[in-house]
Order: C-alpha cells, then structure tokens, then sequence
C-alpha cells in the first residue's frame, strides 16, 4: 500500500472491475440473472394461491400431498378398471363403434362371422363373395375424413386419461407418509414436509400428463366407450368434472411449473407433454377385410370337403379310404418334422387306388371286355378309343402300385429319401435333394391322378354313346346287341347306367385334386 492505494492482485482487480461493470450497465452475467430469476419464482411462489412449497428451506408441504391424495382416491378404482387398456384391443374396437350410426352398424353385423356363415347356407360363394365385397366397400367408405378424425381424438383421448389414472400416486404419497397402504383409505394418512428435491421428479412426470390433458374436450363420448369396455362408469361424471376443475386451475395457477424451477434451480425448465397420437382405424379395418377373406376361405374349404365326402359315400359308401401303403400322412411326420413338406396328394390318391381296386378291375374291366371282345362295332374309331382309354387306365393302376411299393423304408425312392433325411440335419445340399426327390414323387402322383380322370372322361362318353345305341332302334353303333345281352348276368341297359354313374361321380371326386384345366370337360 503505498500514498493511501489499495493494490489489487490481477485476478481480484477484473473481478472488480466486472462487478463495477454491471453495476452501471445493469449486469449481463448469467450467473446472476439466473439468481434474479430465482428469486422472482420465489416470490411468485409466495404469491400463489396454493401453498404447496415453502421457499424458505425448500419443503413441500403435507396440502401438497393432500391434494394428490383426493386425485388418487378418485381414480383408484379406474386403477384396476383399465389396467393394460392401452394395449387392448377390445377398446380400440369399442371406440370405434361408438361412431358408428345405424347404417354402419348393419353393415358391420353383415361382416361378422354369425352373418356371414348364416347367409353361406343359401348363398353360392360366388354370390356370397360379391355381397361381401359390396358391403365392404360400403363400410369403409363410410369412415369419411371426419367420422376417422373423431374416433382418433376420442381413442387419444382416452389414453391421456389413462396416463392420468396410472400415474403412481402411491410411490408419491408414500414419500409424505411411509404408514400408508395402497388403495386403503380407511387409514388417516399424516402427511409430512419433505424436501422438494425428493419429488422433483415426481411433478415432472405428473406434468407430462396433466399438460397432454385436454380438459376443454367433450368427454361424453370417451367415457361412453370405457363404460362399454368394463361394463360400469370407471369414474363417476360429477367426480371427475370436479377433478377438471382442480386440474385447470392448477395449470391456470403454474404453481408445479414454479416449484420444479425453483427447487431444481432451472428459471427455463418447461414441461413435455406426453401426448398420444394413435391411429386405430387403418389397423381395425384390415382386421375386418382379413377375417372376411379368411372366412371366406373356411366355406370354401368346408364346401370342398362336404362334396368331397359326399362323393366318395356315392361311389365307396364311406369318406374314410385309405389303399395306400407308403404314400401316407404318416409318413408324412419325418418330413414335417424337418419343414420339408412331405406327400400333398394323398387323399386324391387313395380314392384314385380305391377306385382301380374296388370298381375299375372288376366291374369296369368285365364291362369293357364284353363291349370290346363281343360286340361288332359298324366303326372302329369309338372302339378303339374306349379300348386305349382303358388300357392306359389298366397300366396305371399296375404303375401306381410299383410307385406306392417303391417308397417303402426299403423300397428304391423310400431309401433314397430315409437317407438323405437322416443326413439333413448336417447337410444343407441333402435338405434340398430331398425337396427334389419330394417334387417328382409329388408330380408322378398328380400325373396318376390327373391321366386317370381324362381316360375315366373318355370311357365315360363312350359308354354313354353306347347306351344311347342300345336303347336306338335300328342299332347304329353295335350291331350284335344279343350276343352282348345273352353274355351279361344282368340286363346290359343297367349294367351299363350303373357304370356311367360311378365314372361320373368319380371324375367328379377327381376335379378336386387336380386343376380344372387339367381335366376337359365332360
């Protein structure tokens, strides 16, 4: 110190030098600033109307606590009400329906399966599948821009509720009282101060869904489609137009906003609202055109398998047939067992072999030898077709033996395929061989079906040309029609008729198993 001078180290000197500054310029330190505005919010604080916090020592008072605890004893009961509603399906469906006018209703009860399989009964599918794509049409369009807007908004609407009411009051309340029990309120709660930064938190995610409410919307409908969803009100209205009330004041107030700034000492911190944007109609009416489609499917597969049936009773006198030794559905565990598909056309087989068995070998073939050995046709082009129709048939029964045989454990193709199943596992290359092998067994069995039903058509016109020549008269086509009748044990008109009809519902059985292009028509 020298003349009276105070001498300043550098450092305190611009510090000086700074604080001096702000005087005269109104200060632009940040720091400061910050604590301006802290204690404006302080101030604010002590001017609000609701006297949850106390500046001094920063603790939040037990009316704080209390408040939360008449939120909570309102919106318990939603609690176990809508667990996992906003993952239920059921209430997406719900919501939707509650825009739904009477129109759209009918259209929608056409949809349903009920509807649906009722009008199957007098309804071909091919009429059936237009009505349905008719009444589909007419339902989606009735989802305007509008009516899809509400049922969004609504559904949205809902969800924030749900955020509200699964807030967890509890973990909140404990914190002001350990004493209490999750939704018991016989018990008289003594709330206590506690300090603020314990529940910072906890007002911040309470203000991420208070500030994703908006209270200035219609709830009718909302709670409408949440009746519907649990059968009873998951609020009474007077409670929950209370609760509004309480919640627009509160954000009127700011009063959460200030307590979050100031005891977490950010004058800037804002809320982030948690708000739901769901789009539930997009996902409901794909679900609709599905379960459509997929019924659909189900007729049809049921219709194929009721005339499947009813053909093989026709011709067999029972559905269950089964001539086949190899060519099997249980065969069929080793491949399924391993995803390789297996034998997909073992039903149309087996009535193919019970057909050559039963009918074609005897009846048939008797048939056919006394028409083709005995009878003296006028022209030998009728003959020789029935004759080459029959042969070839008569050569695939014997073929389709040797290839059911040859899938045997020790048969040529059964070999191939149990060895190379049993290297699968380690081997990719014998994964694919064994799909080559499954493919031409497949393609030899559909060629077995297929070759047979067209000579089957063939013999079946030939036999009818011939009884339309035997009930002629003069006979064009036979000429020898005696003979043939002192050669038959039964009257040849019947014997023939008999015949037919078993060719006819058999093609027909036939037509079901391979693709219509395959077989000509009749």
């Amino acid at each position: 110190m020298e003349s009276g001078v105070f001498y300043l180290g550098v450092p305190m000197a611009i510090e000086f030098l700074e604080k001096l500054l702000s005087l005269f310029t109104g200060g632009t330190d940040s720091e400061s600033e910050k604590r301006r505005q802290l204690k404006q919010i302080a101030r604010d604080i002590t001017k609000n109307k609701y006297k949850f916090y106390k500046v001094r020592g920063e603790e939040v008072q037990p009316i704080f606590a209390k408040l939360f605890y008449d939120i909570y004893k309102i919106l318990s009961p939603a609690q176990v009400f809508l667990q996992n509603a906003d993952k239920s399906n059921q209430l997406k469906q719900i919501v939707i329906e509650t825009f739904l006018d009477k129109p759209m209703l009918e259209l929608q009860e056409r949809l349903s399966e009920e509807s649906i399989k009722e009008r199957a009964k007098n309804t071909t599918i091919k009429d059936l599948v237009q009505q349905l794509n008719s009444d589909l049409t007419n339902f989606m369009a009735g989802f305007d821009g509008e009516r899809s807007s509400s049922i969004d908004r609504c559904y949205n609407q809902i969800l924030t509720f749900v955020q509200l009411v699964n807030f967890d009051y509890f973990f909140l309340l404990k914190k002001f009282d350990a004493n209490i029990s999750e939704r018991n309120f016989t018990y008289k709660p003594q709330f206590e101060p506690i300090r603020g930064e314990y529940i910072s938190d906890d007002i911040k995610d309470f203000l991420e869904i208070l500030y994703a409410i908006d209270f200035d919307q219609d709830w009718k409908q909302a709670f409408t489609a949440l009746k519907n969803y649990k059968g009873v009100e998951v609020v009474a209205v007077d409670q929950w137009n209370k609760l509004v009330n309480v919640f627009r004041d509160l954000k009127r107030s700011g009063i959460f906003e200030l307590m979050v700034r100031h005891i977490d000492k950010n004058p800037a911190w804002l809320p982030k609202p948690n708000i739901p944007n769901e789009y539930i109609l997009d996902a409901y009416l794909q679900k609709i055109r599905t379960q459509v489609e997929v019924l659909i499917q189900q007729l049809v597969q049921e219709r194929r398998n009721a005339k499947i049936d009813e053909l093989a009773k026709l011709i067999f006198g029972t559905s269950a047939v089964s001539r086949l030794k190899n060519y099997t559905e249980k065969a069929n565990v080793s491949f399924q067992k391993k995803m390789l598909g297996g034998f997909i056309h073992i039903q149309g087989l087996n009535y193919l072999k019970a057909f050559l068995l039963d009918f074609f070998k005897k009846d048939i073939r008797e048939l056919c030898d006394l028409l083709l050995v005995r009878g003296q046709w006028s022209t030998n082009i009728l003959s020789q077709q029935l004759s080459e129709s029959y042969h070839e048939i008569m050569a695939i029964s014997e073929k389709l033996i040797t290839f059911d045989d040859s899938l045997a454990d020790d048969g040529d193709m059964g070999g191939r395929l149990r060895i190379a199943i049993a290297k699968a596992d380690r081997d990719k290359e014998q994964v694919k061989y064994v799909r080559t092998l499954l493919k031409g067994i497949n393609d030899e069995a559909l060629k077995f079906i297929t070759l047979s039903a067209q000579n089957l058509i063939i013999i079946g016109k030939n036999l009818k040309q011939v009884l339309e020549d035997y009930q002629r008269n003069p006979h064009e086509l036979i000429i020898n029609w005696k003979d043939i009748e002192n050669s038959s044990e039964k009257p040849i008109d019947q014997r023939i008729t008999e015949i037919y009809k078993v060719i006819y519902y058999f093609v027909q059985l036939m037509q079901f198993f391979v693709k219509q292009e395959q077989i000509p028509g009749q």
